[in-house]
């Protein structure tokens, strides 16, 4: 695993002993990258289930000025925060060692505004995709955020979280990476 492009280009990451999280390989991270991006000026990225943070990480080396890090794993915790302080994003990250529902919770009462939503929960949790719903009622997107969902062929999202609707869907074997962007008044294809 590493940095894939930007102001950290090729730096490695660590990845998370053990088998209880699935990494988004460096492939798949390049490909998300290039349909949102490939680059930001700004902006606020939430990374839930962050495991060792790849696309948080990625986020900020690709320009976003914040990246906000939620992961409940006690390994995982540990190897994001090591590949926060090796990429010396510190001054640009909050990261919070809870489960994605309570920080979700805690985010409605903040005065933020998420520019990236990236969700990578464990396959099996299908119930975590309503999440999504949440923030977007809850009015932390911006008109102009970028929603990425990665998911198991087996589950099928919403085509739309309110006036999010899903604009892109790519197939990497197992995995599915679905795009969610405000809903254009006319003329935006949506899938």
């Amino acid at each position: 695993m590493r940095v894939v492009a930007g102001e950290r280009k090729g730096m490695p990451l660590k990845a998370i002993a053990g088998v209880t999280t699935r990494p988004t390989t460096d492939k798949v991270k390049e490909s998300i990258f290039n349909m949102i991006g490939p680059f930001f000026d700004g902006g606020t990225a939430l990374d839930l289930f962050a495991g060792s943070g790849g696309l948080g990480i990625e986020a900020l080396s690709r320009g976003a000025e914040k990246a906000i890090f939620v992961e409940k794993d006690g390994k995982a915790f540990a190897t994001l925060q090591d590949n926060i302080k090796k990429c010396r994003y510190e001054d640009y990250a909050e990261s919070f060692r809870t489960d994605a529902v309570r920080a979700v919770k805690a985010l409605l009462k903040r005065d933020i505004q998420i520019d990236f939503l990236f969700l990578d929960p464990p396959y099996h949790k299908k119930d975590y995709y309503d999440l999504v719903e949440t923030l977007v009622q809850g009015e932390k997107l911006t008109a102009n955020a970028t929603i990425v969902c990665e998911h198991s062929t087996e589950i099928q999202l919403p085509s739309s979280y309110g006036a999010f609707v899903c604009t892109r869907q790519e197939t990497y074997g197992s995995t599915i990476i679905s795009i969610y962007r405000r809903r254009e008044e006319e003329g935006e294809s949506v899938v």
